[in-house]
């Protein structure tokens, strides 16, 4: 029996995915854990509309992490520290007080967990920090640190 799995189900295949279950597997464990409907021409044309609607939502996702990954780039955050002996970095600059920044200075609000800081810094100056916005697309930040 041909079933259309509506959840990944272990051992047997992703969600949307088309498989060949058993008989008595589909109608006794399958179909009554609502994991899988039977692939008629009604579910399989359901299936096909779905997977249009989802690529055209990830399309748009695509283009719009594309757009702000080039108004990111676009102007620099500037950052204030405190400056400790020989004009060092008092502490660190960490990504939490970047997305704070850059919420205050350019009214976008960006997860700290997607900016990627290989480690914090710690010195005066400019510097470009990765920040993830979608799977495909990394914009680059230019943070600018300054004495406070």
């Amino acid at each position: 029996m041909k079933i259309i799995l509506l959840q990944d189900v272990k051992k047997l295949g992703k969600k949307g995915e088309i498989i060949e279950a058993s008989d008595g597997y589909a109608r006794n464990y399958i179909l009554p854990q609502k994991l899988g409907v039977e692939a008629n021409n009604k579910n399989l044309n359901d299936l096909k509309l779905q997977k249009k609607n989802e690529e055209k939502i990830a399309r748009q996702l695509l283009e719009e992490a594309e757009a702000l990954a080039e108004e990111i780039g676009k102007k620099p955050v500037v950052v204030s520290m405190k400056a400790g002996e020989g004009g060092k970095v008092f502490g660190s600059v960490s990504s939490k007080e970047i997305a704070a920044a850059m919420k205050a200075q350019n009214g976008q609000d960006i997860d700290k967990k997607k900016i990627q800081l290989n480690e914090p810094i710690r010195s005066f100056g400019t510097h470009e920090v990765g920040v993830k916005l979608h799977p495909q697309v990394t914009a680059t930040l230019r943070v600018k640190v300054e004495e406070a």
